[in-house]
């Protein structure tokens, strides 16, 4: 798989609910420093294109300018394949946790095939991301502060990470050799990974199903749903697998109605 694949251009930068413009401001500047381009915010709570945001982008404009809105985080990851979003930790239910190094190292084997996206998702300067946020994401991140002040400003925290993506770019192999490390199974792959949109369709049929045959109830959910989502982001299943898992699910299915 061609090292050269690995592209800045294929990572995105999600702010969800973000209040200060000044933030989004800054978060494009660290962007621009990094070489990062595709910026999307989810239900901001301000002003995104304000005087302030503008001064604090300190030349970043073309970024704000062509940054996305969406509704939702399911639309901002879109065709992400590999959604990671900054946390302590998830509240509810132990999930995948990296460090900002570890996820620039894991950088060139993700970006191995040229489908590849991966979207780097920040919360609310407040409150940070919901636990059903964070469900949406195959890893969590942590920044390690300092423990007596671990406040961090949003816009510094996509400069870390940023950085990390950026020096993981910088080391990747220039000359497009073939490398099988490079791959995300340690080899050429034969399908493409499953990006997000598939994903949301696979938990929603996976979810009709299990209450069509009586497995899961709704009312009593005791954490199933979660449980099966940590199981298949960290599995990362490509589209075949995907087709394949939503045939066993239409069988079930069937079966449950001819009962």
């Amino acid at each position: 798989m061609p090292a050269s694949t690995f592209s800045l251009d294929r990572l995105r930068i999600v702010l969800v609910g973000t209040s200060h413009p000044g933030n989004i401001g800054g978060a494009a500047r660290a962007m621009k420093n990094m070489g990062l381009s595709d910026l999307v915010l989810v239900t901001p709570r301000c002003d995104v294109h304000c005087s302030e945001s503008i001064s604090r982008a300190s030349g970043a404009d073309e970024i704000l300018a062509a940054a996305r809105v969406h509704d939702t985080l399911d639309a901002a990851l879109g065709d992400a394949t590999l959604a990671v979003g900054a946390s302590a930790r998830s509240r509810t239910l132990p999930w995948p946790m990296i460090t900002p190094r570890q996820l620039g190292e894991g950088l060139s084997a993700e970006m191995g095939h040229e489908s590849a996206r991966v979207a780097l998702v920040f919360g609310r300067e407040d409150t940070g991301l919901t636990n059903a946020e964070l469900q949406r994401c195959h890893r969590h991140v942590h920044i390690p502060t300092n423990p007596d002040f671990s406040s961090l400003n949003l816009a510094a925290a996509v400069q870390v990470l940023a950085y990390e993506c950026r020096q993981a770019w910088l080391a990747s192999a220039p000359n497009g050799t073939d490398r099988e490390d490079d791959a995300p199974f340690g080899t050429e792959w034969d399908s493409p990974l499953a990006d997000h949109a598939d994903l949301e369709r696979f938990f929603e049929h996976m979810e009709r199903a299990l209450i069509a045959i009586d497995f899961h109830d709704p009312d009593n959910p005791r954490q199933l749903m979660a449980r099966l989502r940590r199981l298949y982001l960290r599995a990362r299943p490509d589209r075949m697998e995907i087709n394949i898992l939503r045939g066993i699910l239409t069988a079930m299915e069937k079966s449950a109605r001819n009962r």
